[in-house]
């Protein structure tokens, strides 16, 4: 099993939760979060044509999902789809990051492992 951890802009959830759905994928959590990366900040207009960079956090949306290897793939096209801002794709558009997951328990009925996703 596998953890997939996407922080991506806000406004592409809904998209990328509908291709979620599209490819199958049941369960994730979404969770608002601040943060920055290489975009490091925005570019603020303060007047006749000035403008100032505030390095400070923007707004993200962290998804998380927990699925067996075999839907790895899968998983993160339909989020490397829906996640890009454009055809190219643009800083602040967001990462993922994959990790293993030793073990799963569901709390209600002690299921184990993939039984219990």
């Amino acid at each position: 099993m596998i953890r997939i951890e996407a922080i991506v802009r806000p406004d592409r959830i809904n998209i990328i939760i509908d291709a979620l759905d599209a490819v199958g994928c049941r369960g994730f959590n979404v969770h608002n979060v601040n943060g920055r990366g290489q975009q490091q900040g925005v570019e603020v207009f303060t007047g006749r044509g000035a403008t100032t960079a505030l390095r400070t956090s923007l707004p993200k949306a962290l998804i998380t999902i927990v699925v067996p290897e075999s839907d790895k793939d899968l998983i993160i096209d339909a989020i490397l789809g829906a996640a890009k801002s454009s055809e190219e794709g643009a800083i602040g558009d967001g990462k993922i990051f994959i990790s293993p997951i030793s073990e799963v328990i569901r709390v209600r009925t002690g299921e184990r492992n993939e039984a219990a996703l």
